[in-house]
């Protein structure tokens, strides 16, 4: 048999070390789109991140736009007044590039690897979709049917209808609170409404440009101006309106007959990117649920066996900041769990956190960075998330060095006014008929049959 391990062997962990940002130029062109170039030579590779706001214009037709935009992302790559769907694949694809396109409520946003000699050509690619996109009619109906079939399988998945039922609480009134459109909504999507919203809402004053790789930051910025020289257009990309605090201290049950687990949500407002506390904040969150050693992965898995990945974390959108809650638990342990949760939440906000959690979620969470952004594709993501938000690139080495002078009690203090319960809306996805009595246990209870909340 072995001898033990003697752990007094090991060396102690040196002090975190904030990982280096590189210097990024920035140039707003004439037509208002805010190009970021960071030079990262060694790998031959350039990543680009074209991010247009993309917001509903109001309440009222916010699904409508939640459909027409879900559409036009998967149709704006079908075809231009030059190349068909297929030529555009292969000039990309001679360069390395393969465009993808997504959308959600603040943004669309372009993005493709490229080899550096390729960039002046796959600007002229990004350019005739940006001012020539056809959207033929045939092509719009089959991404209309391929997006309705994705939201029919979303709507079925316990987790999308727990974090839908959540937006609609919080953000009722705003269009934050429509997390999937309407199918008659989709099925509503023509190639004339999609031309229009194209034309209205592409613009490039207010849009953001990022690239990052093997790059001359001046020549790099040359070539997007040259290229997007025709992208026009009146007005700007429309940015999200901001989403008022709304709070409900009733936990809502959305029934889920037969179901086999619980998909437990908790929310509620956390400060923004740029607000003092967010350093605070975020590693209140890690403490409490972030990681494998936090608070709430200890006491509801590792200790009960409630939760096999209990998590929480800060979540920003261009309108609202979140403090998130999540755990998917057996139905028979759905009261005993978000008690539980509670609890831990409560001994957040009333005790101190020790001077070795604080130490050890702050390791974490720069440590996270750092390997989030050691990528020229995770730096690039992540500088045109900040600066899509207003922020210059120089806001990561602000924010480091921010995460370190996080005191204990600094902690204590942001946890009481954001990590309470009382500040958090709570919803259950679950068999009403297992659980609906041991969460009435816990304080007043909605419970809604028909999916909403």
């Amino acid at each position: 048999m072995s001898a033990p391990l003697d752990f007094s062997l090991i060396p102690p962990l040196g002090e975190p070390r904030p990982h280096p940002v590189p210097p990024a130029t920035e140039t707003t062109l004439a037509g208002g789109l805010r190009v970021v170039v960071v030079p990262r030579p060694g790998v031959p590779l350039v990543e680009l991140r074209l991010r247009v706001p993309f917001a509903a214009p109001d309440t009222g037709s916010a699904g409508v736009h939640a459909a027409r935009s879900g559409v036009l992302a998967g149709a704006v790559l079908l075809g231009t007044a030059s190349h068909d769907q297929t030529g555009l694949a292969q000039l990309l694809q001679s360069h390395g590039a393969e465009m993808a396109v997504s959308a959600d409520s603040d943004r669309l946003l372009l993005s493709t690897t490229l080899l550096p000699g390729g960039l002046r050509p796959v600007l002229d690619v990004l350019a005739e979709l940006l001012t020539s996109a056809t959207y033929p009619t045939d092509g719009v109906e089959g991404e209309r049917g391929r997006l309705a079939e994705r939201i029919t399988i979303a709507r079925s998945q316990p987790g999308v209808i727990a974090r839908a039922a959540l937006s609609e609480r919080r953000y009722a009134g705003h269009p934050y609170a429509i997390s999937l459109p309407e199918p008659e909504d989709v099925a509503a999507v023509d190639a004339d409404a999609l031309r229009a919203l194209h034309r209205e809402r592409v613009l490039p004053a207010g849009s953001s440009l990022v690239l990052v790789g093997d790059l001359d930051p001046a020549a790099a910025t040359d070539a997007v101006a040259a290229a997007l020289a025709t992208w026009a257009g009146a007005g700007a990309a429309v940015e999200s309106s901001p989403a008022p605090a709304q709070h409900s201290p009733v936990l809502a049950l959305v029934d889920r007959p037969g179901a086999v687990q619980s998909n437990i949500r908790l929310g509620g407002p956390a400060p923004a990117r740029t607000d003092p506390d967010l350093p605070a904040v975020r590693l209140a969150a890690m403490v409490f649920g972030g990681y494998f050693s936090s608070r709430l992965v200890e006491n509801i898995r590792e200790r009960r066996g409630y939760s096999y990945s209990p998590r929480s974390a800060v979540e920003h959108l261009a309108g609202a900041s979140s403090f998130l809650v999540e755990a998917d638990v057996a139905t028979e342990v759905t009261g005993p769990a978000l008690l539980e949760t509670l609890y831990e939440l409560g001994r957040m906000a009333l005790t101190p956190v020790t001077e070795a959690e604080l130490d050890a979620a702050r390791r974490y969470v720069l440590g996270s960075m750092a390997l989030s952004t050691a990528t020229h594709a995770g730096l690039a993501s992540t500088l045109s998330a900040l600066v899509g938000a207003g922020l210059p690139a120089g806001w990561l080495a602000d924010h480091q060095r921010a995460l370190e002078a996080v005191t204990v009690e600094q902690v204590q203090e942001v946890s009481r006014r954001y990590l309470a319960p009382s500040a958090l809306t709570a919803v259950v996805v679950g068999d009403a008929e297992q659980v609906a009595a041991s969460l009435g246990a816990l304080g007043d209870l909605t419970v809604h049959r028909d999916g909403g909340a």
